[in-house]
């Protein structure tokens, strides 16, 4: 178990145009006690897709019936998949140093530096931008903001949610959605001027 993450990036507020969207599936909420099973990462240059990178991972545990039915991906899916050890190296290639996006992205982060210093001793120092925190801060009525109900709710198509590569996508569509609501500008400019 990994106690800190002395090394992980900070929070950017602001709206990069060259970035990484990341998204994982796992088997559970906790670095502690489950497992990855899938990782994307979607590389945008002047907000224009530039490439991807997408594999399952192979957990050492069964995938449970409800992970299974949430995600979609089966333990016959995921049974000749890489190791968390050989999957970690790739993202960890194909990211290098961009700004990471991400939706609750934390989540993600977490498990991600969990398992490159675990299996390999690096870190993941990337710094982030959290698309959650700017759903809340311009939808603050809206009550439920998960990613798919955000996206609905912005009339952005989330069929096929659930699943790493598509959720990058669905994440992206919101971010740059969100990036030109008046709210955002200015949260984004009264941080910048403050030094944030």
């Amino acid at each position: 178990m990994i106690a800190k993450r002395d090394k992980k990036g900070k929070r950017l507020i602001m709206t990069p145009r060259d970035y990484c969207v990341v998204d994982i599936e796992t088997t559970g909420l906790t670095p502690s006690n489950s497992e990855i099973i899938e990782i994307a990462a979607i590389r945008y240059r002047d907000l224009e897709k530039t490439d991807s990178f997408s594999t399952f991972v192979k957990p050492g545990q069964m995938i449970s019936d409800f992970i299974v039915e949430l995600t979609g991906i089966s333990n016959e899916m995921v049974a000749d998949a890489p190791d968390i050890s050989e999957a970690i190296l790739g993202f960890r290639d194909f990211v290098q140093d961009d700004i990471i996006i991400g939706y609750n992205v934390n989540f993600d982060l977490n498990f991600l530096y969990d398992a490159l210093l675990g299996c390999h001793g690096l870190a993941l120092s990337n710094d982030y931008v959290d698309v959650l925190s700017f759903a809340r801060k311009a939808l603050p009525r809206f009550e439920r903001k998960s990613q798919t109900r955000v996206a609905d709710h912005l009339r952005i198509p989330s069929k096929g949610a659930h699943r790493a590569e598509r959720d990058c996508e669905i994440c992206n569509d919101i971010y740059q959605r969100l990036m030109k609501n008046v709210r955002i500008i200015q949260w984004v400019e009264e941080n910048e001027k403050a030094g944030k």
